[in-house]
């Protein structure tokens, strides 16, 4: 017996992220020397983290605010939209 997966049943994976699986995606991405540094990713998954009612992550999105620029800013609240409106419910989970 073999299973098949296409990549439409992957699709609607992350909706299954928890508010501490998007802290630790924060995490890694917030990491000087990381192979996925990007503080504007770190600040994306740190606000999601947030909204679901991870308080570290607020504390960790407030302190990346003092290495950002305001563009970059921005740019992490633009793609924090941009996944919400890409999976419509994912936050209800």
């Amino acid at each position: 017996m073999s299973i098949s997966i296409t990549p439409n049943i992957l699709q609607g994976a992350e909706k299954l992220l928890s508010a501490d699986d998007m802290y630790r995606l924060g995490l890694e991405a917030s990491t000087p020397g990381a192979a996925d540094y990007d503080i504007v990713k770190a600040h994306k998954w740190f606000n999601l983290s947030a909204m679901k009612g991870n308080a570290d992550a607020r504390l960790y999105r407030k302190e990346l605010l003092l290495e950002m620029t305001s563009d970059q800013v921005a740019d992490a609240q633009r793609m924090a939209r941009e996944w919400l409106s890409n999976r419509q419910g994912a936050m209800s989970l």
